[in-house]
């Protein structure tokens, strides 16, 4: 069974608080630990999306299809090179992709874009 979920934001303050009232449309159907999971990731990535995007609105799809769970975050920044978090570990910020990268199965970007996204599996 394939459940889908497209959302647009305007860029500014709530659009991270929009995009978790948006993932609360998939607490039927996610597991419980899968959308605590979706939650905090969205709300990373539209947050950067805001931050480091550029003008124009935060496009956020989310498709489940089995045991696959796959989110999606598009924004019309100039792109950007994921780079591994190796700094110090007090600092405030930057934490989105680390949590990505931890928390996920599988995640990328579309190269030369803002497009992100994560994919994280659970039993069927």
């Amino acid at each position: 069974m394939t459940t889908q979920l497209r959302q647009q934001f305007t860029g500014g303050a709530k659009a991270a608080s929009e995009a978790r009232l948006a993932v609360e449309d998939l607490a039927a159907i996610l597991p419980a630990p899968v959308l605590e999971d979706v939650r905090l990731l969205v709300s990373e990535l539209v947050t950067n999306s805001v931050k480091y995007g550029g003008e124009g609105p935060v496009r956020l799809e989310i498709k489940r299809d089995d045991d696959r769970n796959r989110a999606e975050i598009i924004d019309q920044g100039a792109g950007f090179t994921p780079k591994a978090r190796d700094d110090d570990l007090d600092k405030v910020g930057g934490w989105g992709l680390h949590l990505v990268e931890h928390l996920t199965d599988r995640w990328g970007t579309h190269e030369g874009s803002t497009h992100v996204w994560f994919e994280i599996e659970t039993s069927s």
